[in-house]
């Protein structure tokens, strides 16, 4: 049974109560579904407080299997908030209507630049983000899609 000393924390207490020391207890020490309850709080708050707990805990506590699945949680946690962005650009592209290329030139930004954004490869600024929604937002009122998606057929 894990156990805390010296935390004013019990393993039974969200994960969020625990910090540091209970985080680096429970990866030392503990077993399975105390794992899995530090990766469910990290996956619900890729950038909160416990994220950011675990990070400094993987840092202190020697490499063991739980280190190495906690640290592939964290980094998968993180990557699926960049793919999220990612995918709301395509689709923002997308709902404009415009070419990449057009959409890229509404930007004031390179084909090749917008791209990387596109792919997640690179997260844009949030400045970049708002005009990337400024532009389809623009775009796609100017009644260039339908409200499905599909292009407006001209001779309609």
């Amino acid at each position: 049974m894990l156990k805390f000393r010296n935390i004013d924390a019990s393993p039974a207490d969200p994960v969020s109560r625990w910090g540091v020391e209970g985080i680096a207890t429970a990866i030392e020490r503990g077993y399975l579904p105390h794992w899995q309850r530090i990766a469910r709080a990290v996956r619900d708050q890729p950038y909160g407080v416990v994220a950011d707990q675990v990070e400094s805990a993987l840092r202190t506590v020697e490499p063991n299997g739980a280190t190495a699945l906690l640290s592939d949680a964290l980094a998968r946690a993180r990557e699926d908030d960049r793919q999220a962005l990612a995918r709301s650009i395509r689709e923002d592209v997308r709902r404009s209507g415009l070419s990449a290329k057009e959409f890229a030139a509404e930007l004031g930004t390179s084909p090749s630049r917008l791209s990387t954004y596109m792919t997640g490869r690179v997260v844009p600024s949030a400045v970049i983000a708002r005009r990337i929604a400024r532009v389809a937002e623009s775009h796609a009122r100017r009644g260039r899609l339908h409200p499905g998606g599909a292009l407006r057929d001209p001779a309609a």
